[in-house]
This record gives C-alpha cells, structure tokens and sequence, in this order.
C-alpha cells in the first residue's frame, strides 16, 4: 500500500492491472486528457508501456471507496528533468507525478483533489519532498483547477512540450513547495 486515507487508497500497480488500465487508456474521453484520442492503448501496449519504465518511477491503482478508479505514479526528479523544469540550480528533493481518473463516473466529484493532496502530503512527508511538480497541458483548465486548490502555483510555460494528438502543445510547470508556496511567482 503506497497510501491510504478515509476513502482513497493507492497501491503498487501489478501485472493483473493491464486489462484495467488497457480499459481506461481505450476509453476516447480519458485520452482526451491523458495520450490523446490518437493513442489508444491495448494490453500488449500497457505492458511494454508500464511495465518497461524506470524502475524508479513508482506507480500506482487508485481505489476510492473500494473501486479502482485510477493510476497515478510518482518519481524524483533528476538533473535532467530538473533542467527541463527551470529547477536545475536547485539542491532541493523534488518529486513529479502524473494521474488521471480512468473511471469517467468519478469524474467532477473533487477526488481528484483528493487524490492530488493525498500524494502530495504522502511526498513531503514520508519521501520528505521539498517540492512537487506536474506539467499540465495549458488547455486542461480543470486539471489546472485542481492543482492549483491543492496548492500548487504555476511557474513556468513549457511551449511545445508534449506530443498530443497530433501536435506539440504548451504545458505549464505547477509547483507545490512546502516551504515558499505563497512567495512563488504566478504566472498566466
């Protein structure tokens, strides 16, 4: 178990999750926001996908209310992404992570702040993170949303920083600093 509050727990992915994830990542409406509608995934593209990563990046099944809902996986950052992100003069431990809700009966329903706060306050304080990052798509206004309730303060534009349907798109670098939240610069 990665984590586990009231209703929402978060727990290793395994091996018997790719039908699962191969459902959700089939499904047009979460790739709308997540791989885009142009790349669906099947079970032999979940397993070279998943279970081929960084063994670094720990990944994880969501469970609201004993239903599996979703992924999410967190990984520190290295120097490279770190540059990537503007944040490589910083010693600071930094972690990214990546979710989506893959239940769209789930959707609009605050779990995923929820979810968000959940690993953040999970990342800072058990894997002692100074700061959190994800990089939103500029467009996903209600990712933005949530990010931005659970803390985190957009501090960089990413101008054609990821490949979707298509066409490279903007993403904005969030931050979640435990130490300096309110001081960060905003940006739009």
């Amino acid at each position: 178990m990665i984590l586990k509050n009231n209703k929402l727990m978060v727990r290793q992915l395994e091996e018997n999750d790719i039908p699962l994830l191969s459902k959700w990542l089939s499904d047009p409406n979460v790739l709308q926001y997540y791989e885009g509608r142009d790349n669906p995934f099947d079970n032999e593209k979940v397993q070279n996908v998943f279970f081929s990563k960084d063994p670094s990046i720990q990944m994880g099944i969501v469970i609201y209310e004993n239903n599996e809902i979703g992924y999410i996986q967190y990984y520190q950052l290295d120097s490279e992404s770190k540059s990537e992100y503007g944040l490589s003069d910083s010693t600071e431990l930094i972690y990214g992570m990546d979710q989506f809700i893959g239940e769209i009966n789930h959707w609009n329903r605050g779990i995923g702040n929820i979810l968000v706060s959940s690993m953040v306050d999970y990342l800072v304080n058990n894997k002692h993170a100074d700061k959190v990052v994800v990089d939103p798509q500029t467009w996903n206004i209600r990712a933005i949303k949530c990010y931005e309730k659970c803390g985190f303060i957009k501090t960089r534009l990413l101008p054609n920083h990821e490949l979707h349907e298509g066409e490279y798109r903007d993403c904005f670098v969030m931050e979640y600093n435990k130490k300096l939240q309110k001081r960060l610069p905003n940006i739009q």
